[in-house]
């Protein structure tokens, strides 16, 4: 059996018929400490970085204590997992926390990553199928927030990358479906990315493309102009010249 770590969301641990959710795993500083714990798996990690992700303003009096309390129900979440201290456990040695997992543990941000790559492997061999299919996967786990309401450098920075990967999968599925012929679902996708990434120009030179791939080239000016709008009344800045250009074409051929 798999173990399968969601950390978007719900934060859950699944083995087989055994299931270890929120409520396993000690509150608000259990969830903080497993979800760490378990994306910083790979590296041991010192006892003062793991506090400091705990408590990031103020620290309990007795905070070896506290931090034990936390880690020992940490080790019981695993053990209702039914995995074995063998394959899984929480070492500590040293000053430092080292977080064990069987080696074929699946992890869902780590899995949307691997299919991200897959999807664009898949879109260059002109795999529509494989590539619909793995990005899907990918906008399934990205689009679910990560410790939604906390705030700490280490969390803004994985939660950046994680809406770094959503965007290449909303990507990805408006390029499979305006190839396939769905250019509403193509729209769609390509207007997620731009609510995702306003100022991301890219985006709004696929939606324009798609516009006019439907014949709709009033709109796709329309997406052009709100897009030069929000660039100067937020940047100050001008549409770059690659956009400008496609822009010129649709008027253009109009």
């Amino acid at each position: 059996m798999t173990p399968r770590i969601y950390l978007t969301g719900q934060v859950l641990l699944e083995h087989g018929t055994h299931l270890v959710d929120e409520r396993h795993l000690s509150g608000r500083q259990g969830r903080l400490a497993f979800t760490f714990l378990t994306a910083e798996r790979h590296r041991p990690i010192s006892r003062h970085e793991l506090v400091s992700i705990i408590w990031p303003d103020a620290q309990p009096r007795e905070v070896e204590v506290a931090l034990s309390a936390i880690l020992s129900k940490l080790r019981a979440a695993l053990k209702k997992a039914s995995l074995s201290s063998r394959d899984a456990g929480i070492d500590m040695r040293l000053g430092s926390i080292t977080f064990r997992l069987p080696g074929h543990t699946w992890v869902g941000i780590e899995d949307a990553a691997k299919a991200m790559d897959q999807a664009d492997g898949a879109l260059r061999k002109e795999d529509r199928a494989f590539a619909w299919s793995f990005a899907n996967v990918v906008v399934s786990i990205t689009r679910r927030p990560f410790l939604a309401d906390e705030e700490a450098p280490c969390i803004d920075a994985r939660s950046g990358k994680l809406r770094a990967v959503l965007v290449r999968g909303f990507q990805c599925l408006s390029t499979v479906s305006a190839a396939n012929g769905e250019p509403s679902l193509a729209v769609q996708y390509a207007s997620e990315v731009i609510d995702l990434e306003p100022f991301r120009e890219t985006a709004y030179q696929q939606l324009m493309r798609i516009h006019v791939q439907m014949g709709n080239s009033a709109e796709a000016v329309r997406v052009f102009g709100r897009c030069r709008q929000l660039l100067r009344q937020e940047l100050g800045a001008s549409p770059s010249p690659e956009l400008e250009a496609q822009f010129l074409e649709i008027l253009r051929r109009q």
